[in-house]
């Protein structure tokens, strides 16, 4: 914090720029901010910034769309993700973190570069105990990498659910390992002053970049939203790689 006055500009562009990815896509904020906070912040701040400003932005694009969800659709995904986080969390404890990342990065990099290439993929069938297991899966990775809602994007996608119909899904999922993440990081103490401070400075930065990819979202068609999905797991599977 020593130098926020001079990264102060910074630290607003890679909030709004987070938060503008995030409402356009519902997903990748932690990904867009860390490439840039890591720099300025210490990894601990960074990761507390993320899941609060994470929860509100993918709490708000929740409620703008939730005329669409549907809780007999969703409730498997969000009970999955529940189990899943504390188990990620604890192999944390005794395996290379290191090298989970990295498989899991060629894993994303592969499926986005496959399913680019190969426009035409059959609607996958599944049903609750199905949903669960990917939403379990996806909480694990989440615990382990902090990518909330990477494994049930891509299973809402494989689905062949319209975009209105996958946010509706996998933010609601975000939503609750945020909450999560967010209820065990203040049970640890590792809440600081200065994040907080920063917190309350980024907000504006947060809720017009949150308005403005809403606002581009509604705006684009199944084609061009699957084409950003698909873009984003390539660059998160990228970061997780190198």
């Amino acid at each position: 914090m020593d130098g926020l006055p001079i990264e102060l500009p910074l630290f607003l562009l890679a909030t709004f720029a987070g938060a503008l990815v995030a409402g356009l896509s519902g997903f990748a904020f932690g990904l867009i901010v860390s490439s840039i906070w890591l720099y300025i912040f210490t990894p601990l701040q960074t990761a507390t910034l993320v899941i609060a400003f994470g929860l509100i932005v993918q709490g708000y694009s929740v409620w703008k769309l939730r005329q669409a969800l549907d809780w007999h659709k969703l409730w498997p995904f969000v009970l999955g993700a529940a189990i899943g986080v504390p188990v990620g969390v604890t192999i944390l404890t005794w395996s290379n973190p290191v090298h989970i990342r990295m498989g899991v990065g060629a894993f994303l990099v592969a499926y986005s570069l496959y399913a680019w290439f190969r426009p035409a993929i059959a609607p996958m069938k599944g049903g609750s105990a199905a949903d669960a297991g990917v939403g379990f899966l996806n909480g694990v990775l989440g615990g382990i990498t902090g990518l909330a809602g990477i494994l049930v994007t891509i299973w809402c996608g494989l689905r062949g659910w319209p975009k209105d119909v996958q946010r509706a899904v996998f933010q609601p999922v975000a939503v609750t390992i945020f909450l999560m993440s967010a209820l065990w990081i203040g049970a640890k103490g590792a809440i600081t002053p200065d994040s907080v401070k920063l917190f309350l400075i980024g907000l504006p930065a947060l809720f017009a970049g949150t308005w403005l990819g809403l606002k581009l979202f509604g705006r684009i068609n199944e084609a061009t939203f699957r084409k950003v999905v698909l873009l984003l797991l390539l660059v998160s599977g990228a970061v997780l790689i190198f």
